[in-house]
C-alpha cells in the first residue's frame, strides 16, 4: 500500500497558516493529488474538545504542564484516527500545527524543558512525524495584531493565546527558528510577510509541487 505525504504547517499566530493551507489544498484539487487536512489543537471529536478548552480566553489560568498534556492528548487522537488511516490510503495529510508547536509554545515560550517534551513526543507520535514542515516566518508584532484583529471578527471565542504579550511571542518565534537551524532538512523556512501569491509559489516550491 502506498505510503502517502505527511506535511505540517507551523508559525506564530497571525503568520497565514490558514490562507495558505487552503491554498495548498486548492492546487492539491486541480492535481488531483489526494489530501486530508487536519488541525492541532483539533481534528478529531475529542481533539475539538480539547480546543474549545485550550483557545477559549476564560481558561487563561490552565498551568503549562496542563497545557502541553492537553495539547498531546489532541495530538495522540488525531495521530490514530486521522493522520495513520490517512497517510495508509496514500494521502497527503496537511496539519495545521504538530509537535514542533508544542516545543515552540510550551518549550521556548512556557519554559517546560525540551527534554520533556521530546519525551511525550516519543511517547504520544510513536515514530510519526511531517517529513517536510513549512515554518511561517513573521515579525511577532505584526503576526499578534493580525491574529487580534482576526478573532475581534470571529464569532466563537478563541483567543487565549492571543492575550499574551509580545514578548512570549518573540520568544516562541526565536524557538521555531533554533528548531529550524536544527533540522534544516525537515523545517523550511519562508518568509510570511509578503504577497499571499508569493509565498504560496514558495511553499509549492519546498514541497516540491
Amino acid at each position: 500500500m502506498k505510503q502517502g505525504r505527511f506535511v505540517s504547517f507551523e508559525g506564530i499566530e497571525g503568520c497565514g497558516k490558514t490562507t495558505q493551507i487552503g491554498l495548498l489544498s486548492d492546487y492539491l484539487k486541480k492535481k488531483n493529488i489526494p489530501f486530508t487536512i487536519t488541525r492541532e489543537p483539533g481534528g478529531t471529536a475529542v481533539g475539538e474538545g480539547i480546543r474549545r478548552i485550550l483557545l477559549h480566553s476564560e481558561t487563561i489560568h490552565l498551568t503549562a504542564a496542563s497545557e502541553l498534556l492537553l495539547f498531546y492528548a489532541s495530538r495522540s487522537q488525531n495521530i490514530t484516527e486521522k493522520i495513520i488511516p490517512s497517510l495508509e490510503r496514500g494521502e497527503t495529510v496537511i496539519c495545521d500545527r504538530f509537535y514542533d508547536a508544542s516545543k515552540a509554545y510550551q518549550g521556548y515560550g512556557r519554559g517546560i524543558p525540551i527534554e520533556f517534551i521530546d519525551k511525550v513526543t516519543e511517547l504520544v507520535c510513536n515514530g510519526y512525524r511531517p517529513e517536510r514542515t513549512v515554518l511561517l516566518d513573521i515579525d511577532p508584532a505584526v503576526g499578534l495584531s493580525r491574529a487580534r484583529a482576526r478573532n475581534n471578527a470571529r464569532a466563537e471565542d478563541e483567543g487565549r493565546f492571543e492575550m499574551e504579550n509580545l514578548e512570549f511571542y518573540t520568544r516562541i518565534r526565536n524557538g521555531y527558528l533554533d528548531l529550524a537551524r536544527r533540522e534544516p532538512h525537515r523545517i523550511k523556512i519562508i518568509e510570511a510577510d509578503r504577497t499571499v501569491e508569493a509565498v504560496h509559489q514558495d511553499i509549492l516550491r519546498v514541497l516540491g509541487l
